[in-house]
């Protein structure tokens, strides 16, 4: 993954984590309420920052590049020279050996 896709999803975890830590305070009420929660909330919203800090400091992802445009290619209909496809000796068969050697 690149830097900016780790960066994205530690982001989205942090907030998970600082809605999770809201509602487990909202939840506790007076039973674990004090400064436990709070210090846990105070370091939860400190994380965000620091996460917010260090994508604003990554450099941004680099744009695709745009795909580019070939021009067509115009096959003529007309028919292949003969000559072409004719064995003169000194051109094996592709994957068929010589005209003289025979396959192991």
């Amino acid at each position: 993954m690149a830097l900016h896709d780790e960066l994205t999803a530690v982001q989205r975890c942090v907030d998970d984590l600082v809605r999770t830590v809201g509602r487990l305070e909202q939840q506790a009420g007076a039973d674990i309420a004090g400064v436990d929660v709070r210090r846990v909330r105070t370091d939860t919203d400190h994380l965000r920052e620091s996460v917010a800090l260090l994508r604003a400091a990554a450099s941004p992802p680099s744009p695709r590049p745009e795909p580019t445009r070939r021009d067509f290619v115009t096959i003529s209909d007309t028919p292949y020279d003969r000559s072409l496809w004719t064995n003169t000796g000194d051109v094996d068969d592709e994957g068929l050996g010589g005209r003289d050697r025979h396959a192991p």
